[in-house]
């Protein structure tokens, strides 16, 4: 059997497959994403509530670790349903409005879930865009993309990632937003995806605050978080 990563993902997704390459991303993609961003649940609780939609705990838990976990699975569907589709402003606001459904920073009025920050940041030390200029450079950088030579390369996708999290359009959950649509874009072009994990994260950030100067250090980053999905590819006969 030789398989595509996409039509893989959706007949196991439509078919309910369990222990298949979509299993497999779900559990790896999100416990990757949200730990590296602060979130306390183990790989096995998030492989237990995405395989029973039920928590197994035995200290307290953060409802948010567990709610973002849960929009999480929520959100790689939504890739997955969407993935050839060009990437919109919309799409990239519903999966910040998925990610942040129903958590506390969902009830804080000035946070704007599923829109762009009002609030200027910050991220490790850096300034990013102002909240009046997100709209004009998200704009301006999407349409670049869609424009550029086509398909998009490896190299294309990761310095398209650096774009936007330089850019850091929300208030929050910029870094997971970004690698949802760095996977959607991936996926679209048929490039194997990277995880970035515990073991690849202070390098993950030295390449994002470094890249201006030296390319490589986010590139081989990404290529080594690629090598880990090429692992699983290559363990489900999943074409490469």
């Amino acid at each position: 059997m030789n398989r595509d990563l996409l039509g893989s993902l959706r007949e196991e997704k439509e078919t309910g497959l369990p222990g298949g390459i979509y299993h497999k991303l779900q559990i790896e993609m999100t416990y990757n994403s949200n730990h590296i961003e602060g979130s306390t649940l183990t790989k096995e609780q998030t492989r237990y509530i995405f395989e029973t939609n039920t928590i197994d705990a035995d200290k307290a838990l953060s409802v948010d670790d567990v709610v973002e976990t849960a929009n999480h699975f929520r959100c790689i569907d939504m890739i997955i349903d969407h993935a050839e589709e060009e990437l919109t402003e919309k799409f990239i606001k519903k999966l910040h409005e998925t990610l942040k459904n129903g958590t506390m920073d969902s009830r804080k009025d000035w946070f704007m879930v599923g829109d762009y920050k009002k609030i200027p940041n910050e991220v490790g030390g850096r300034e990013t865009t102002a909240p009046s200029k997100v709209h004009s450079e998200v704009k301006t950088l999407l349409e670049a993309w869609i424009n550029r030579v086509k398909p998009p390369k490896f190299e294309d996708i990761i310095e398209f990632h650096y774009q936007f999290e330089k850019i850091h359009p929300f208030q929050d959950g910029n870094g997971r937003i970004g690698r949802l649509v760095a996977f959607k874009e991936c996926l679209k072009a048929g490039v194997v995806p990277f995880i970035i994990d515990e073991e690849l994260k202070l390098f993950y950030y030295r390449g994002l605050s470094e890249w201006e100067t030296e390319k490589g250090y986010l590139l081989d980053t990404c290529r080594a978080g690629q090598d880990k999905v090429k692992a699983y590819l290559d363990y489900f006969k999943i074409r490469t």
